[in-house]
């Protein structure tokens, strides 16, 4: 029995032995590093450093290259503010020139960048709103002169209608004040030596001619003294008399043979002249007298002498 007693106990001592054996070896081998737990994750690589400043350089520059296209639209309204505008896309240009140059840029100097890439968006902003305001001005601006130039255009049209009024009344009472002409005559006389006259028609015994005329009346016209010019023309077509040249100061002319002169106070007046033979000899033919007030003609007259 003492052995059955003695196998009982070493056979626990063994079993408490390998119990203690096999978890030494658990904790042992519990503590070494895990090979597949212990590796990186290669599919969500992130990128830091130059290669993420890189990528913000270019977008840098594209938001600058965008940035000058809309300065390029803005300068195409031709405002007041083209030249300021023009100024501040080459700034934009300069520092896209820099940035290109930069290879490596460090993230203090993309920070500058962005900095100035904001300042130029709100340097834009501000242009934009001040072509819009400016638009707007102008196009009031051309809203009221195109008012004014309705207003101008109907006191224009309301000046002219008064100046033609005004010339066709002047040229109306011009025509009324005018004095008309009639009873054109002419007659061939001889005067004796003893001053008496005695009409004819013979060219040997003419040694004058005598015109006459009436001036009508007119209540419209002025008074006072009134001059015509008579012009006596032969056979040759050649003036008689005094054949003086007058000039009335609108490139017009006349020559004529003698004048005569009325004191014109308004009712109907009878005037003569006459055309002696110490100026003109006269011979057989047709002899032609006009009458004019100025250079305007007024009538005609004509004597034939055998």
């Amino acid at each position: 029995m003492k052995k059955n007693y003695k196998d009982s106990w070493i056979k626990a001592l063994f079993a408490v032995i390998f119990i203690f054996g096999i978890g030494a070896t658990y904790l042992i081998f519990s503590n070494e590093p895990n090979n597949e737990t212990e590796q990186p994750t290669v599919g969500k690589l992130e990128i830091i450093g130059p290669a993420s400043e890189s990528v913000d350089q270019e977008n840098i520059l594209d938001s600058l290259n965008n940035l000058k296209l809309a300065y390029d639209v803005a300068i195409f309204e031709k405002t007041a503010l083209s030249e300021e505008l023009e100024l501040e896309k080459k700034n934009i240009e300069n520092l896209m020139e820099i940035i290109k140059a930069s290879k490596n840029p460090s993230g203090e100097q993309i920070k500058i960048y962005r900095k100035q890439l904001s300042d130029l968006k709100v340097t834009l902003d501000t242009k934009v709103a001040e072509i819009k305001k400016l638009k707007s001005q102008n196009k009031n601006l051309l809203n009221e002169i195109e008012s004014q130039n309705v207003v101008m255009y109907k006191q224009k049209a309301e000046n002219d209608t008064l100046i033609s009024k005004q010339k066709k009344l002047e040229s109306t009472l011009k025509d009324a004040s005018k004095l008309s002409l009639g009873n054109f005559k002419v007659a061939a006389f001889n005067e004796r030596s003893s001053g008496k006259e005695q009409e004819t028609t013979k060219a040997k015994n003419t040694n004058k001619l005598k015109i006459s005329f009436s001036v009508n009346g007119n209540s419209v016209a002025k008074t006072g003294k009134r001059v015509y010019y008579i012009q006596v023309l032969d056979q040759r077509n050649t003036v008689m008399g005094e054949n003086k040249l007058i000039e009335f100061g609108n490139d017009k002319a006349l020559v004529y043979s003698f004048l005569v002169a009325v004191d014109y106070q308004g009712k109907m007046a009878n005037v003569y002249g006459v055309l002696n033979d110490d100026l003109a000899k006269f011979k057989k033919g047709t002899y032609f007298v006009n009458f004019f007030d100025k250079q305007e003609i007024m009538g005609s007259s004509s004597i034939t002498l055998e």
